[in-house]
């Protein structure tokens, strides 16, 4: 019997192992969106056991944790040790069949520790041991995990008043890897909270050096971090929103809009959306001027559980898809900056999956031969970066666009170890073409241009549409 994890995992036919292993799994990664700490890999952070490694903030397994009845002490306590959480884990695991946590884990297992028994509470204590002294070895680091599955560029997401240190300094000391900022201006278009928003404000001004009094001072003072970002190598920038924003307005609105919020006082719904379109409008702006590339991330849903979110705090495993109205507003967003030749290159990922013909046909309307794939209907992306929503996002692509200009997959992780989530994506991908072919559909006497078209997708696209 065959290990889970074996050369063929979910490769069914020949055609897609020929497709995989012929032209997709050498390649470099390149991870253009990521959560990872640029200070853990300033500072090349050990990891002290697996538990420490694959727990520590990873609310995909939380998430499976709350759902198998463990106990949040033994999920997020403070008063309980990695090695219990981890044991925790391993009851989990079993339990985590067809969700891709299971084929995650036993990856990982597989690629950083050359482990392939499944994990369960019976082989918990030998893998436990196994891992957590190797990770005491050369290798195991935070930068040797990177070079061990041949990342080549990383792109971290950063707030604009963030001073970059950590991405200077392995700039400046050679580190083979790149690892870039992304520009990512959420706080600065969040004006729901006066309170929270006058804070950060006064910290995008310090950051700046501009006293942010109106809405003229506070672009300014964007500008000034948009360009101190530039400086250290972003090419990127990325928004987390619910839904899309394009409210006719002027600048003296939007400033008005501003200084009541300065004054303590809060907005409406309407007053906030208008806020909301005036300033995706201005950064867009700046990502067109410098050339960057725009990342739209929408409908999530966060922090539904008040109970939690008061205790925990976000981004601990209590968000969901949203069901947003789209297509109109973000069609009027695109419009405004193409019409004005502001519109960036432009990368757009939905959460909810009603919303896949929805943005593969949106894309289209606005793909100016500038670029090939100047707009892209990205990957699919947290509840969907599994196999049904990658297969299901890439269908819509295939009929409704092109899948041969697609810029492929990224992590969107905080762990240093979720890497094996391109190879589980290049494998969907070469089967799913693999089958195409078997079935008729593609001409098996065109595998060589196919086998390119799989190159492309896994690792060129990105780097030639990015500029890496």
């Amino acid at each position: 019997m065959k290990d889970f994890i074996n050369e063929d995992f979910l490769l069914q036919g020949e055609i897609a192992r020929k497709l995989y292993h012929e032209h997709s799994e050498g390649l470099p990664i390149i991870d253009y969106h990521c959560h990872l700490s640029p200070g853990a890999i300033a500072e090349d952070r050990r990891f002290e056991d697996l538990g420490q490694l694959w727990l520590e903030g990873d609310h995909y397994k939380w998430r499976a944790m709350r759902a198998n009845g463990i106990d949040e002490q033994y999920i997020t306590g403070s008063e309980t040790s990695f090695r219990q959480k981890y044991d925790r884990w391993a009851e989990t695991v079993p339990m985590t069949m067809r969700n891709p946590l299971y084929a995650w884990t036993h990856l990982e297992l597989k690629r950083v520790f050359g482990i392939s028994r499944i994990l369960n509470t019976e082989s918990a204590p030998q893998i436990w041991e196994e891992c957590s002294a190797l990770l005491q070895q050369p290798g195991y680091s935070a930068r040797g995990l990177m070079k061990r599955f041949n990342v080549e560029v990383i792109c971290t997401t950063d707030d604009p008043i963030d001073n970059l240190e950590h991405h200077r300094s392995l700039k400046k000391e050679g580190f083979e890897i790149k690892v870039l900022p992304t520009w990512r201006p959420d706080k600065a278009m969040a004006p729901e909270d006066p309170e929270k928003y006058r804070d950060y404000l006064k910290r995008l001004g310090e950051a700046s050096g501009i006293s942010i009094t109106n809405f003229v001072s506070l672009i300014e003072a964007l500008r000034n971090r948009h360009s101190y970002f530039a400086d250290a190598g972003c090419l990127l920038s990325d928004h987390g929103i619910e839904q899309f924003y394009s409210d006719e307005y002027t600048e003296t609105e939007a400033d008005i809009i501003l200084k009541k919020v300065l004054s303590g006082k809060k907005l409406d719904h309407d007053e906030i959306s208008k806020f909301k379109s005036a300033m995706l409008y201005e950064l867009a702006v700046m990502d067109s001027e410098r050339g960057w590339t725009q990342q739209f991330h929408y409908g999530a849903i966060r922090n539904n559980n008040s109970r939690m979110f008061a205790q925990l705090g976000p981004d601990t495993g209590y968000d969901s898809m949203g069901d947003f109205t789209v297509a109109r507003k973000l069609s009027g967003l695109l419009d405004r900056l193409d019409s004005r030749g502001r519109l960036a290159k432009t990368i757009i990922y939905n959460l909810n999956p009603r919303d896949n013909e929805l943005i593969a046909t949106m894309i289209g309307n606005y793909q100016d031969g500038s670029v090939p794939g100047k707009i892209q209907f990205g990957a699919g992306w947290w509840f969907l970066d599994q196999e049904t929503g990658m297969i299901n996002q890439m269908n819509a692509l295939s009929l409704m666009g092109l899948l041969s200009r697609f810029v492929g997959m990224l992590t969107d992780s905080r762990s240093f170890i979720s890497y094996p989530r391109h190879e589980y994506f290049r494998r969907i991908l070469c089967n799913m073409v693999g089958e195409d072919i078997e079935a008729g559909k593609l001409p098996e006497s065109e595998l060589a241009t196919i086998g390119t078209m799989i190159e492309n997708i896994s690792y060129n696209n990105a780097r030639d549409y990015f500029g890496f």
